[in-house]
């Protein structure tokens, strides 16, 4: 019985690892390089999770997410950050109707698929606590109603390393609820010469998946095995972030303020399983693991100002962790 539901995943697995493969293609029409972005952004989607994409401005991060959602066949709708932007901006409101004098709910754009927040560190607070409640529990609150988002319910958003005038911190909370943070950086210079050459031509995407096959496929992802001894190693690595000296890297405590949450072990082990499937494996590995955990961390890692005043980052960081941790 076992042999005929691991064969059975094992097709299943193959069979919609070619679909990925047809859609990554597609979006390929349009992207120019970016292999690594495009392959992180296909995991979150798979996990159903959320990422952060933080690059300059005219790398192409709207014009990417905007393929992709073409290509799944998914609602989107882009969403501008701004100082002023309202809660009501983001979830909608209640509208009063003369007519039938009664309250009306008008939704607002949340109520898609998937959500591009451009340069969301330009919001102020209480929008970003809406956006909170939508990430968290994919659902949103107008009045005394609350209403379900429909599934899946992705929010891609975007943030500029370079300007920080009229911006505001996100809260950790907040950036603990992405699962990815994806850096992007500029082209090669044989990929910025294609770019010029494709900008004079208009690329058009087919649809590859639909709502209820990307339902599907996460419900496939949840089914490869993952072995006790990996879930060790995820806890293992996880933990190194909050406790380095417990693992020999005692001198990582000299720049971490805080280590990574148990969200972060939860996301490592659901990503595992999704790079896996990517691989058309029915099984996790130490390889994907290791694949996955510097999206995964590298913004859960709080450091301090000795690591910025020495200008280390949490990527370092987490190097050193994956080549001092055990692996099995």
């Amino acid at each position: 019985m076992e042999i005929i539901q691991k064969q059975t995943i094992e097709y299943q697995i193959h069979q919609d690892v070619e679909l990925i493969n047809t859609l990554a293609q597609e979006v390929g029409k349009v992207i120019v390089g970016n292999k690594s972005s495009i392959e992180t952004i296909l995991l979150a989607i798979l996990c159903n999770g959320h990422i952060l994409l933080e690059g300059v401005p005219g790398i192409a991060k709207t014009t990417l997410i905007k393929t992709i959602a073409q290509a799944l066949g998914l609602d989107f709708k882009r969403i501008q950050f701004t100082p002023d932007l309202l809660p009501s901006d983001l979830i909608g409101t209640l509208v009063y109707n003369p007519k039938t004098l009664e309250f009306e709910t008008k939704k607002g754009p949340l109520f898609t698929n998937i959500v591009l927040a451009d340069e969301i560190n330009r919001a102020p607070a209480k929008v970003q606590s809406a956006l909170l409640e939508a990430m968290q529990e994919h659902q949103v609150t107008i009045g005394s109603h609350t209403y379900k988002l429909e599934e899946p319910f992705l929010v891609f958003a975007t943030q500029n390393p370079v300007e920080h005038e009229g911006t505001y911190h996100l809260p950790e909370a907040q950036v603990d609820r992405f699962m990815f943070k994806l850096n992007m950086g500029y082209p090669t210079h044989e990929e910025e010469q294609e770019i010029i050459s494709r900008s004079i031509k208009k690329h058009t995407v087919s649809c590859i998946l639909n709502q209820e096959d990307i339902l599907r496929v996460q419900e496939t992802i949840k089914q490869v095995y993952v072995d006790p001894k990996i879930l060790r190693y995820i806890v293992d690595i996880v933990s190194a972030t909050r406790d380095p000296q417990k693992y020999n890297l005692k001198e990582l405590g000299l720049y971490i303020n805080y280590g990574a949450s148990p969200r972060a072990s939860l996301a490592i082990n659901y990503a595992g399983r999704a790079h896996a499937f990517m691989q058309k494996r029915h099984f996790v590995t130490p390889d994907d693991v290791k694949a996955v955990s510097h999206s995964i961390l590298r913004h859960r890692i709080i450091l301090n100002y000795q690591a910025h005043a020495e200008k280390i980052n949490s990527d370092t960081l987490i190097s050193k962790i994956l080549a001092s941790v055990y692996t099995p």
